[in-house]
């Protein structure tokens, strides 16, 4: 029985992907490399640990730090105060606990991008908790910060159901154990989101069709949207 759902927020709930991005390229051209956006775009959706690392795979542990906090400081610097949560966003968390079910929000993002995020919600009473970058070692799309909310919420991997943007929301729920529900407002194609169980368009269509939806703990649904 579902007992859960574990919100990933950039890209899912927040309008940030956009922003990451342009950090990013900043940041990384400020170490001396250049990347298209796209290419930084395809990356989005991990931490720094392992974003920096898919780009440059030989980067040193000083390097990740480095560029990882360079990108931090020039997101809050010149993006954070221009996040804006998707429509619907905050009224499906409100749907989610209504329907009886733990709210937890899962992200990849550090402290000061975390608070931010949950200003811009306006969520803190709405959800049951959160996990963030400080809470494991490894980001997606390894499962630590999956697992992580699961044990807050004190339910198991086929209790739960993760809403996320990005393939590696999906990859890092698949080795947790958990099934996913995707939107496409993180701008992915559908070809990159295929290990989902659903996919909408964003969080406002799963709140227009939610008694439907697969986040309905009565619905039992696993429809492609």
């Amino acid at each position: 029985m579902l007992k859960a759902i574990l919100f990933d927020i950039d890209g899912t709930l927040v309008d940030s992907n956009e922003y990451h991005v342009l950090a990013w390229a900043e940041a990384l051209h400020g170490a001396g490399h250049d990347f298209r956006l796209q290419t930084l775009h395809d990356q989005v959706g991990q931490g720094g640990d392992n974003f920096v690392r898919a780009l440059l795979p030989d980067a040193t542990d000083r390097d990740v730090e480095e560029l990882s906090q360079a990108q931090s400081a020039l997101f809050q610097r010149h993006y954070a105060h221009r996040l804006q949560p998707f429509a619907g966003a905050k009224a499906l968390l409100e749907r989610c606990r209504e329907a009886g079910l733990e709210v937890m929000l899962a992200t990849s993002a550090n402290r000061e991008t975390l608070d931010r995020q949950l200003e811009v919600l306006d969520a803190r009473h709405l959800v049951d908790g959160w996990t963030g970058a400080a809470d494991v070692g490894h980001s997606k799309p390894c499962p630590d910060i999956f697992e992580a909310a699961l044990a807050k919420a004190g339910v198991e991997p086929q209790e739960a159901l993760v809403v996320g943007d990005t393939p590696f929301d999906i990859a890092a729920a698949k080795k947790a154990g958990i099934r996913t529900v995707a939107v496409r407002s993180g701008l992915f194609p559908d070809a990159a989101l295929g290990g989902a169980i659903a996919i909408y368009d964003n969080v406002a269509a799963i709140l227009e069709g939610f008694d439907q939806s697969p986040l309905n703990p009565a619905s039992g649904a696993a429809g492609r949207h």
